[in-house]
């Protein structure tokens, strides 16, 4: 069984919220609930988020998009490219969190009490 982890982190890096996902979804249809009822002025993520949609609800939430794009894409769009620079924080972040042994095995059996492993080691990491 593999869990992927879709995590949003504010500017210094915190955890805002996560989602888990079975590991053979893909990571983009996810973006919606997990930033619904948020305010932000950008979003910054890798290509794998590189779609249509997530680009047009942000861009009708006036938020900037700093999306990787995907290499495919047939209308280029351009990005900021030193914003682009500090999506090292979520990386960051999955590297603070795989340092707890529990998270990085997916040890725990349910996925309630993996969330809650999560939400513990966020806490540490924010309190460092």
């Amino acid at each position: 069984m593999t869990t992927i982890i879709l995590a949003l982190t504010d500017a210094l890096g915190n955890l805002v919220r996560f989602r888990l996902m079975p590991g053979q979804r893909f990571d983009a249809v996810d973006v919606p609930p997990l930033i619904e009822g948020l305010s932000f002025a950008a979003l910054i993520a890798d290509k794998s988020f590189d779609s249509n949609a997530i680009i047009a609800d942000l861009d009708e939430r006036g938020a900037k998009v700093v999306i990787s794009q995907h290499p495919r894409r047939s209308q280029p769009r351009k990005i900021d490219l030193e914003m682009y620079k500090w999506r090292h924080l979520i990386e960051n972040f999955f590297g603070k969190l795989k340092e707890f042994k529990r998270i990085a095995m997916r040890a725990d059996k349910t996925d309630q009490s993996f969330s809650a492993m999560i939400h513990l080691a966020a806490a540490v990491i924010s309190s460092r």
